[in-house]
């Protein structure tokens, strides 16, 4: 499965604590460090593909990945008070209090996307 690059801002008015806990919640293998302006660093994406099968969002998901894939990479947006309650929910990049960004990098963006998100056939996957 692909590796991502989680990059997230915390606010002044947001306890570190409490995002890490986000982030954690939708990457528990994350290796997060915290930075100067928030918490970088790793994860696999198990548990990201497991929450989006279990909120039946593999439709929203797929359209979100094909929106932010360029080049060599796939960008999604997640936001930080959903996650902090273990589920997925996609925001604009310029929310206010930032975002949880994650970067997936490859050299085949459509591959990645399939296995994370496969098309569907009235709510099930097409495997292929």
């Amino acid at each position: 499965m692909a590796i991502a690059r989680i990059s997230c801002p915390v606010c002044p008015s947001e306890d570190p604590e409490k995002v890490a806990a986000a982030i954690l919640s939708i990457f528990p293998d994350a290796s997060i460090e915290e930075t100067a302006v928030g918490f970088e660093g790793t994860a696999g994406m198990d548990r990201f593909c497991e929450l989006i099968r279990r909120q039946k969002i593999l439709d929203s998901t797929r359209s979100m990945m094909f929106k932010g894939a360029r080049g060599g990479q796939i960008t999604l947006h997640l936001n930080k008070q959903v996650a902090f309650v273990g589920k997925v929910s996609f925001t604009d990049p310029g929310t206010v209090l930032g975002t949880l960004r994650v970067a997936i990098e490859t050299d085949e963006p459509e591959h990645v996307i399939d296995r994370i998100a496969p098309r569907t056939v009235d709510g099930e996957e097409v495997r292929q």
